[in-house]
């Protein structure tokens, strides 16, 4: 208990007292973070915080390991070798802008070293007694959980004292968990960790004067993840799944609807946003102070939860766990972070996939009137294959004009009106969808597709205009294809201007489909 209680003293003086002295030097260096599109403040910080913290944990935790040699575990070199590679990698990302790729490839051999120092989940073992070994998917599990935990506290670390305070908490519950489970060294790990954040949270907390840096949130990162690890091979298997995740259960949440988010919204997976829990607190009307608080209170219930989780078993973890998910929903709901997963748009999402895939009924059924029209073996028969599918599309009007007389036909134009009656634009014109579609193969125009629909009527559905440029498609192929067969088509390029007739030609020819009703939906 002594050990443990000056390992936290000794961490927090020397980050009360090396921090303002790394400030300084950062400033002096100018190594600052300015203000941007994406930040909160709005003059320029030091950024190098992270050193203080860095050295305020190494050294009283390599004091206590030596000086105490019960404390003494070969694994620690390796947890030391691996921070030290995360810490430089962000401190080089700190001063000179570093490629994601390059900090990936970095923070996977930093998770590797731990791996080497004997670091494995070896197993999962579930609050209602269903227990299993993960065998040689351990490294695999270990390695995603280092660098899930690792990128999850460099994402917090959004607001002043966000990333440090939330730290402190994780690791002084885990402190509590872990010191009944008889890990020593993980102990004494957590204590100056939560000494280190604690000291440098004086001068982090709103409004700071220094902020962590990469190297200071990603070396706290792999820290937490290596010591839940290390506390975890001694203690109740439980222990080693729920404690770390339900611990860090408001930084891992953030890092895994990140990804979730960028996917769906079709940006880039490593480009920021301003969508994160802190940033959308900050849009409820919240000050950085208060954001800040309702986050540190989230940790600490999170923390309560872990230890009540912990010591239940059977019916009454999973009911802990049962009520903990309805929590998290409500959570994420609140603050809108569900606002693009709605009912309307996860189903109007799945039958987008299933129209474009063709496993909709409506796209087969088109696409067999397709397939009719690259039959055709005229083009009289391809204008009825195509006023077939501007039935199907509820069409009220089409027709085709073309350029050149190319083959043995009364006329150069095609038309076709629903009921044999045409929609007169002068009456209906702010209510009629009028689409002007151009038959066109690389620097030829065969004519052009036409069609109109009374909107007022009859409203177009969510796919008709992608249905529309399949058959502008499908008509231009079977045009090329008459071209070829026939090689009579007199066919003007699109790039030279052409003559602007005021009316139709004086042969063209209106095609008129049988009556029929309107086909119901």
């Amino acid at each position: 208990m002594y050990t443990i209680l000056i390992a936290f003293l000794a961490s927090l003086l020397l980050a009360l007292t090396l921090t303002p002295v790394v400030g300084r030097i950062a400033k002096r260096l100018d190594v600052v973070d300015r203000p941007a599109a994406r930040k909160i403040h709005v003059e320029p910080i030091p950024r190098l915080g992270g050193i203080a913290v860095y050295l305020a944990f190494m050294l009283p935790f390599w004091g206590c390991v030596l000086f105490f040699s019960s404390y003494w575990d070969s694994s620690l070199i390796w947890i030391s070798a691996g921070a030290t590679v995360v810490f430089v990698m962000g401190l080089c990302d700190d001063v000179h802008q570093l490629r994601p790729d390059v900090k990936f490839l970095f923070q996977i051999v930093a998770a590797l070293l731990a791996c080497e120092g004997g670091l494995f989940f070896k197993q999962i073992a579930l609050p209602w007694g269903s227990e299993f070994s993960l065998g040689w998917f351990s490294g695999i599990v270990t390695l995603f959980w280092v660098l899930l935990v690792v990128n999850a506290v460099n994402l917090i670390d959004g607001l002043d004292g966000l990333a440090t305070g939330t730290s402190l908490f994780v690791s002084l519950v885990l402190l509590v968990l872990t010191e009944n489970g008889g890990n020593t060294a993980a102990v004494v790990g957590l204590a100056a960790l939560a000494g280190a954040c604690m000291g440098f949270l004086r001068y982090n907390f709103n409004p700071a004067s220094i902020f962590l840096g990469d190297c200071g949130s990603y070396f706290l990162g792999f820290i937490l993840a290596s010591l839940s690890i290390l506390g975890s091979l001694k203690s109740p298997a439980t222990v080693a799944i729920i404690i770390p995740i339900v611990a860090l259960g408001l930084p891992l949440m953030d890092t895994i609807l990140a990804p979730i988010r960028r996917f769906v919204l079709g940006r880039s997976m490593f480009q920021p946003d301003k969508s994160h829990i802190h940033h959308r607190l900050l849009r409820m009307g919240l000050s950085q102070r208060k954001a800040v608080l309702i986050m540190y209170g989230a940790t600490l219930f999170l923390g309560v939860f872990a230890l009540l989780i912990v010591h239940a078993r059977d019916v009454k973890a999973g009911f802990l766990l049962l009520v903990l998910g309805f929590l998290v929903v409500f959570f994420i709901r609140k603050i809108g972070y569900l606002e693009y997963v709605t009912v309307d748009k996860v189903v109007g999402y799945f039958h987008d996939v299933t129209d474009v895939m063709g496993f909709a009924r409506e796209r087969r059924t088109f696409l067999d009137q397709q397939l009719h029209i690259a039959r055709a073996a005229s083009v009289e028969e391809m204008w009825e294959r195509i006023v077939s599918a501007c039935e199907l599309l509820k069409m009220d009007e089409a027709r085709i004009h073309f350029n050149g007389v190319w083959w043995n036909g009364p006329g150069d134009t095609y038309r076709w009106c629903l009921n044999e009656i045409c929609l007169d634009l002068d009456q209906c014109r702010d209510r009629v969808l009028v689409l002007e579609l151009p038959l066109v193969n690389g620097s030829k125009s065969y004519g052009t597709l036409s069609l109109r629909k009374d909107l007022l009527q009859d409203p177009i559905s969510h796919y008709t205009l992608r249905r529309i440029e399949h058959l502008r498609r499908t008509v231009v192929a079977k045009l090329k294809e008459l071209e070829d067969k026939q090689g009579s088509l007199q066919c003007r390029s699109v790039d030279r201007p052409s003559p602007v007739a005021s009316s139709l030609p004086i042969n063209e020819t209106a095609h008129h489909a049988p009556q029929a009703r309107r086909p119901l939906i």
